[in-house]
């Protein structure tokens, strides 16, 4: 299992996990779910109680990833498969995305 802190403009707004089977699941924090003014991370994944779930990395977050040339570099540059797309974003979602979310591997 792969875990990861979903966070957005610097503030943990969940967990995004990939579990041993390849699913993924995403759940976002208590304390994010409780505060009104913290927007949901995405209108595909609304603020709610529930583990979102999902057999492949959910679009949201594989939107995030590297394309064509890019994805090819990244993936030469740190040994990760390019079928690999929870590892490429572990990798790459830390710094480097375009908009207020990044992600940080656990």
């Amino acid at each position: 299992m792969r875990v990861a802190k979903v966070l957005y403009k610097g503030q943990q707004a969940g967990i995004l996990e990939q579990n041993n089977d390849g699913s993924f699941m995403f759940k976002y924090n208590e304390d994010w779910l409780q505060d009104s003014t913290k927007p949901p991370i995405s209108l595909t994944l609304p603020k709610a109680q529930k583990e979102f779930s999902s057999k492949e990395l959910f679009p949201f977050f594989y939107h995030l990833l590297p394309e064509g040339v890019n994805k090819k570099m990244v993936c030469r540059t740190y040994k990760i498969d390019e079928s690999d797309p929870f590892g490429i974003l572990l990798k790459t979602a830390k710094t480097d995305t375009v908009g207020a979310i990044t992600i940080e591997r656990i």
